[in-house]
C-alpha cells in the first residue's frame, strides 16, 4: 500500500473536524469535513481504487462525501443527504458481496443468528425513530428513514459475513466489520439526536464514529482488492 502519508493527513483533518463540531468552529468544519473524505478517496484512487472490486468502495466513499456536504450546509437538505448515503451503502453492499460467503457447516447458523440480532436491533431503533417522527410531525420521513435503516442494516450484515468469505482474509474482514458497526452507531446517534431526543455531544460522537467507520471500511477494501 502506497501514499500512507495521506492517511496521516486524513486523520489530522478528521481530528480537526471533531474539534470543530464540538467547538462550533464552522469555518474549520466546512473545510475539514469534506477534506477528510476527499483525501481518503484520493488515497484509494492513487492505490488503484478506480478499478476492480475497490471501485465499488470508491463510489461508496464518493456518495458519502456528497452526503457529508448536504448535511453540513445550513439549508435543510436532509433528504438529499439521506439519499446520498443510501447510495453509498448500496455501493458498499455490492463491494462486500463480490466474494460470496461460504455457508457450509456452521456458516448458515452464524448468518441466521447475525440476521436475527440485526433484525431485532433495527426494529427497536426504528420504533423509537417512528415515534419521534410522529411527535415532531415529520411523518413524511417515516418511509425514507425506514428504507435507509433497512439498507444500512444490510450493509452491516454484508460486512459481518466477510468472516465467511474466502476472498477476505481475517484481518481485513475484521476491519470491515468494525467500520460497518462504527458507521451504524454514527447514523443511529445522528437519527436519535435529530428525531427522538437531544444527546450530549451528539455531533462529536456522530463524526468520530463516522470517520473511524469510513476509514476502517476503506482500509478493509484496500487490503482485499488492492494488494
Amino acid at each position: 500500500m502506497q501514499y500512507t502519508f495521506l492517511l496521516v493527513i486524513v486523520m489530522v483533518c478528521a481530528i480537526l473536524n471533531w474539534v470543530a463540531v464540538e467547538k462550533k468552529w464552522k469555518t474549520i468544519e466546512y473545510i475539514c469535513k469534506p477534506a477528510t473524505m476527499i483525501l481518503l478517496i484520493i488515497w484509494l484512487l492513487l492505490n488503484g481504487g478506480g478499478n476492480g472490486g475497490a471501485l465499488w468502495f470508491t463510489l461508496g466513499a464518493a456518495f458519502s462525501l456528497a452526503g457529508d456536504i448536504f448535511l453540513m450546509l445550513p439549508q435543510n437538505l436532509f433528504i438529499f443527504g439521506l439519499v446520498s448515503f443510501l447510495c453509498g451503502h448500496l455501493m458498499y453492499i455490492v463491494g462486500f458481496n463480490l466474494y460470496p460467503p461460504s455457508l457450509a457447516g456452521w456458516g448458515w447458523v452464524f448468518a441466521l443468528i447475525v440476521a436475527a440480532i440485526l433484525g431485532l436491533i433495527i426494529s427497536q431503533i426504528y420504533r423509537r425513530l417512528a415515534e419521534g417522527l410522529t411527535a415532531k410531525k415529520l411523518t413524511r420521513l417515516k418511509m425514507p428513514v425506514l428504507i435507509y435503516a433497512i439498507v444500512i442494516t444490510l450493509m452491516v450484515f454484508s460486512a459481518l459475513l466477510c468472516v465467511l468469505r474466502t476472498g477476505w482474509e481475517l484481518t481485513p474482514a475484521l476491519w470491515g466489520i468494525a467500520g460497518a458497526l462504527f458507521f451504524y452507531i454514527s447514523d443511529t446517534i445522528l437519527a436519535v439526536d435529530r428525531f427522538v431526543n437531544a444527546l450530549p455531544h451528539a455531533r462529536l460522537l456522530t463524526m468520530t464514529t463516522y470517520h473511524l467507520g469510513q476509514l476502517a471500511i476503506l482500509l478493509s477494501a484496500a487490503f482485499t482488492f488492492l494488494n
